[in-house]
């Protein structure tokens, strides 16, 4: 199993800034990456269909060999990794938004998060919340149509930056100075996000922390790659490829796959 490939899946795109991650931080590391973007989005369907679509992608992942599986997705995290979990035996990461490490550094005691509908009102979501959040006042904003904008590759246009200002200055009214991305696919637009929001007001976007957690799993249950050779990815997408393509440019090869 060491020399099998790290499996990873999302809905579409966002989870593509956790792989350059991965390859960074284990650069001996084969990967394969779905990009589930015929369902996606995620945020905007309901907890069984999220569970049935989830636990489809780690099929495929388990199919193909991978030795651990990586949820690229908060939606899916929050409202499938307890089930995907209790399904597979191979070692199970997820990824929630950072509200931690942002409670922990406000200094306003107000921080925003940014999220899809179905990560903000699932019950690990308000779990965390809940745990961290004494006397801070969290200001929650459902990220309506970013993630549509962003598959089709709409990032650096003016009604997304429009868009995303009509959800960010409400937070700036409110004096935050934690800004949680809690959407993997928002991590592409953190280059707008930043015209938008004060230099003081910091951006928690978990990406860095999950790959470390990642390299720390792999070593704790043995599975580190013993072949010293860099990196291959492999990903596969059962809708349209283009966006993708352009992210991943000469970083590995992009194929269509019906799952």
């Amino acid at each position: 199993m060491n020399n099998s490939p790290i499996g990873i899946f999302d809905s579409g795109i966002g989870g593509l800034s956790i792989l350059k991650e991965i390859n960074r931080v284990l650069p001996n590391e084969n990967t394969i990456y779905l990009a589930d973007n015929k369902n996606c989005p995620y945020g905007n369907k309901n907890i069984s269909e999220i569970i049935k679509l989830s636990l489809k992608n780690a099929s495929v992942l388990i199919e193909m060999n991978c030795k651990i599986i990586v949820i690229a997705c908060n939606t899916a995290t929050t409202n499938a990794i307890k089930e995907i979990r209790n399904s597979f035996s191979v070692p199970v990461i997820g990824i929630e938004p950072a509200i931690k490490p942002a409670i922990l550094n406000t200094k306003t005691n107000k921080i925003g998060v940014l999220a899809t509908e179905m990560t903000l009102t699932s019950n690990l979501f308000n779990q965390t919340s809940n745990k961290f959040s004494d006397n801070i006042e969290i200001i929650e904003q459902i990220g309506f149509g970013l993630v549509n904008l962003i598959e089709k590759g709409n990032i650096n246009k003016e009604n997304t930056k429009q868009l995303l200002k009509s959800y960010i200055d409400p937070m700036l009214d409110s004096n935050i100075d934690q800004l949680v991305l809690g959407c993997t696919h928002y991590h592409f637009l953190i280059p707008i996000i930043r015209q938008i929001i004060p230099e003081k007001i910091t951006i928690q976007d978990p990406n860095k922390a999950i790959a470390k957690q990642i390299k720390k799993i792999l070593k704790s249950e043995n599975l580190e790659n013993s072949l010293k050779s860099n990196y291959k990815n492999k990903v596969y997408a059962n809708g349209n490829t283009e966006i993708i393509r352009n992210i991943i440019n000469s970083n590995g090869e992009v194929n269509s796959l019906d799952f």
